[in-house]
């Protein structure tokens, strides 16, 4: 029986090398044939031109879903797609007048930045921002937003002024919004504000942070424009922050920074419990 089967062994091992040889000469002939087919010179030029072609290609598809993403999160930040709204990705592609693939990429950015929840089978959840997400996000901010503005005032003079220059124009338009009454623009120009300090700071993690929480505070921002007081005291001290920061106070710029950060979420997260609001 052992001898049966060490000939019946031995005659499958053979029969399997056979095989693969045999498979390796096809490879192998079908390689020289297509290789026969090229031209002599001209093998290298149709190895760079499909490269070029396949880099235009993902250039384009990335910036497909770069448009995709830029316009359904503004849709969600102006509650076009509300908080609780649940679509599928066709529907919400259709409704966006795109096509799905970059729709699908730019949710799955989306959910990395806490703004939609895909659901297996389900589609897709814009997410609800509850009064203790708000606390919970302004206090994220309260730790990463004050070490960028004292980063800013340590940077060469130059820099740091050239930075202090745009946050003051900023400042200024936010001025001249409650002046008009243009809550809207005085929103948006608060969210560009904070959105620079953290972005011209020079840390990268401190940027990819604050920026998963800014899109968020800036909902919670907007969804309570007509809920609460002219919000003047933004202004006064935000000049304290620019001016730490061009004089390069850091430590100044640090703690200014800290409390104009802390008055906020104490006037927003009661608000929300006063006029009873649940969710965002």
């Amino acid at each position: 029986m052992a001898a049966k089967w060490k000939i019946l062994h031995g005659s499958l091992y053979a029969s399997i090398l056979r095989y693969l040889t045999k498979r390796e000469r096809i490879v192998k002939l079908n390689l020289d044939r297509q290789r026969a087919r090229r031209p002599a010179t001209g093998g290298r030029v149709t190895g760079l031109a499909e490269l070029r072609r396949t880099q235009k290609a993902e250039s384009r598809s990335s910036s497909r879903v770069e448009d995709a993403y830029r316009t359904l999160k503004e849709a969600i930040l102006k509650s076009v797609f509300p908080p609780g709204y649940q679509g599928s990705e066709q529907e919400i592609a259709v409704r966006l007048g795109m096509s799905r693939t970059p729709v699908h990429e730019a949710l799955i950015r989306l959910q990395e930045d806490g703004l939609v929840r895909i659901l297996a089978k389900r589609g897709v959840v814009v997410c609800a921002v509850s009064p203790d997400d708000v606390r919970d996000i302004y206090d994220v901010i309260r730790a990463v937003e004050p070490m960028a503005a004292e980063l800013l005032a340590v940077q060469p003079a130059s820099s740091r002024r050239a930075v202090a220059d745009e946050l003051d124009r900023l400042n200024t338009t936010m001025k001249q919004s409650l002046e008009r009454g243009d809550l809207v623009r005085w929103a948006n120009s608060d969210d560009e504000f904070h959105r620079l300090l953290s972005e011209a700071c020079g840390n990268g993690r401190i940027t990819r942070i604050a920026r998963t929480v800014m899109d968020q505070a800036h909902r919670a921002r907007m969804l309570t424009l007509n809920l609460r007081a002219k919000p003047t005291r933004s202004v006064l001290e935000h000049r304290a922050i620019i001016a730490a920061i061009r004089k390069g106070y850091a430590q100044d710029a640090q703690d200014c920074t800290r409390a104009h950060r802390t008055r906020a979420r104490d006037e927003l997260v009661p608000l929300l419990a006063r006029f009873g609001i649940r969710h965002l």
